[in-house]
């Protein structure tokens, strides 16, 4: 079969790569689609997502979709030629984290496409891939793939959105409106927050998110550098603020849109090592400052929120690439002006 390998920074091939026997309770698919994610973009362009760097040849992709090739033995209720979302979280189910029901957490998870263990964990940029039959969800015979292969950023959306609270009534600013951020405003907005404000750098992703994400409203930040401290001040704007664009500077600007007794939700990675927080405004303001990790249990919600049309992740789509373009589409992926997700087509019936 073939796979999209990252070898380092700035080197990407389509290699031939070896199948091999099912086990017990395994299933082979057939990766239909996969979204290009911000940290497949941080291992091709920088060879590292935050503090995981690429030690070894690392193929790539866990935002897929797929179908049943093959089911090994013991594996009940998976058959050859069905439609599946492909969970890229296999937790061991036995470390204290497991068992306390914080798989996202766990002690040994394997993660598709993640630098962060050694062997690394290879990912679903692949004509064919091997899962725990756990992982395999089956959807609808009519199911859009391209759709269902949304499933992994929108259950960090939603688990984002569970580690901020009760929502319904509340005002919410998003800062970076790539389709994380835009799906947690959706996600958001869903969950009964009245006020949504997304922030970027770009006004195409911000058109989206006013148009079809639930904004009520944005800003610029480039444009309007000034626009944020519109809502700061002693009776700040704002209940609960996602922060979706891993950049320092926007998560230091948050402290003071706050109101007091506020949350926030870091989302995006941000780059390696340390960065700047002012606790005293935390402390004095009683802040809550939490941690949002990949998903915990939302991913089967999102599957079925897209199985029903529940949510439209359609307008996130801008193209599809065949596996053979995979550099050229992750060159265009990073282009914020042009580009919200791109996909790459992984299987013959796909493409």
């Amino acid at each position: 079969m073939l796979a999209a390998v990252c070898h380092g920074k700035k080197d990407l091939r389509i290699d031939t790569l070896a199948d091999r026997a099912l086990v017990a309770g395994e299933v082979r698919v057939a990766v239909a689609y996969g979204g290009i994610c911000g940290s497949d973009l941080h291992y091709y362009h920088r060879g590292a997502v935050g503090d995981f760097a690429v030690r070894e040849p690392l193929v790539l992709g866990h935002e897929i979709s797929g179908t049943v090739i093959e089911a090994g033995p013991q594996v009940r209720g998976l058959a050859p030629g069905m439609k599946a979302a492909l969970d890229p979280s296999r937790p061991c189910l036995a470390c204290r984290y497991c068992r306390a029901g914080r798989g996202n957490l766990c002690v040994d998870m394997w993660f598709l496409g993640s630098a962060g263990r050694m062997p690394h964990s290879q990912g679903g940029f692949a004509q064919h891939l091997i899962l725990r039959q756990d992982q395999v969800i089956p959807v609808p015979h009519d199911a859009d793939l391209q759709l269902i292969a949304m499933a992994e950023p929108l259950s960090v959306a939603l688990h984002a959105v569970n580690q901020a609270g009760a929502l319904n009534g509340r005002r919410v600013i998003v800062t970076g409106s790539g389709p994380i951020g835009l799906l947690t405003a959706r996600a958001a907005r869903n969950a009964g927050a009245i006020e949504v404000i997304c922030t970027d750098v770009e006004d195409a992703p911000l058109a989206v998110a006013i148009g079809s994400m639930g904004a009520t409203g944005t800003l610029n930040v480039r444009s309007d550098p000034e626009g944020l401290a519109r809502f700061a001040g002693d009776e700040a704007a704002f209940d609960v603020a996602f922060e979706a664009s891993g950049s320092p500077d926007a998560l230091a600007s948050l402290f003071r849109v706050l109101r007091r007794g506020g949350r926030i939700v870091q989302v995006g990675m941000l780059p390696p090592g340390t960065a700047p927080v002012p606790v005293n405004l935390l402390q004095s303001r009683e802040l809550d400052f939490i941690g949002a990790f990949r998903a915990n249990g939302e991913f089967r919600l999102a599957v079925e929120l897209l199985s029903r049309g529940a949510v439209d992740v359609a307008p996130l789509l801008s193209a599809t690439y065949p596996l053979a373009r995979a550099v050229e589409a992750l060159e265009l992926a990073g282009d914020r002006s042009r580009v919200i997700k791109l996909q790459l087509a992984l299987s013959a019936s796909a493409a």
